[in-house]
């Protein structure tokens, strides 16, 4: 048989590759797993690869075992219902330590959005957030808040609302919110901002953050934090 029959012939049921110390057809399943923010059930990642589910279950237990066989820092797990990547438990003490310092990484641009966002429109629920900005920001809200950038806020609409920080000012380099810089010309104030939303969101009259609330991208809000270079050397880091 030729070197080309045998790599025609190999399967999702393959063992490990020994030369490249990974099993030869979990590349994509890595891919998808790194992607992934909650844990994913087999079944979908066999859908997305056009393979039965129980060859996929199979060679997730198999990358799984691999991992913790090659003492990788970090494991494959099966829980919430799907499989998903985590640090090992080991590593807490110094993970702990690295998220504390600020990890020396730069904000993305959707998280300067995000952040925008929250800092001119606070008190505001995710819902809102998602709206002005047209995409969903949970994840990047989770990286905001874990930075010490957001934090739950009380308020009397609907949801759970956020608000900037006492460290958000302190990268700013102002002491309250009134020091925000103005937002740009071409921009809609707040009040404007959220008229337009209302406007838009054809249930806006049952609150602001019902389940069917439309989703809306308003305006590239990050333009208007003029000070925001403050996060580049402090460093946090985005989605």
């Amino acid at each position: 048989m030729t070197e080309s029959n045998v790599n025609e012939g190999s399967n999702m049921n393959e063992g490990p590759n020994e030369q490249h110390g990974t099993p030869p057809h979990h590349p994509v399943i890595e891919a998808i797993l790194l992607m992934a923010t909650e844990p994913v059930p087999a079944s979908a990642i066999a859908e997305a690869l056009d393979e039965p589910a129980s060859e996929v279950e199979d060679a997730m237990a198999e990358l799984a075992d691999f991992y913790d066989r090659s003492g990788r820092g970090f494991a494959l797990r099966h829980s919430g219902g799907g499989w998903r990547l985590q640090t090992r438990p080991e590593h807490a003490e110094a993970l702990g330590e690295w998220v504390v310092s600020g990890q020396n990484a730069k904000l993305s641009r959707a998280a300067m959005e995000t952040l925008a966002v929250v800092a001119y429109l606070q008190p505001v629920t995710r819902t809102r957030v998602s709206a002005v900005r047209g995409v969903k920001v949970d994840a990047v809200m989770r990286t905001l808040e874990s930075r010490g950038l957001v934090e739950p806020v009380e308020s009397d609409q609907p949801g759970q609302a956020y608000g900037t920080t006492s460290l958000f000012l302190e990268r700013l380099g102002i002491d309250s919110l009134d020091e925000l810089p103005d937002l740009a010309p071409h921009l809609p104030d707040a009040l404007d901002l959220e008229a337009e939303l209302a406007r838009l969101d054809p249930v806006h009259e049952n609150g602001p953050d019902g389940p069917d609330a439309e989703t809306t991208d308003v305006v590239d809000t990050a333009e208007a934090l003029d000070g925001a270079e403050a996060f580049e050397g402090e460093g946090a880091d985005g989605e």
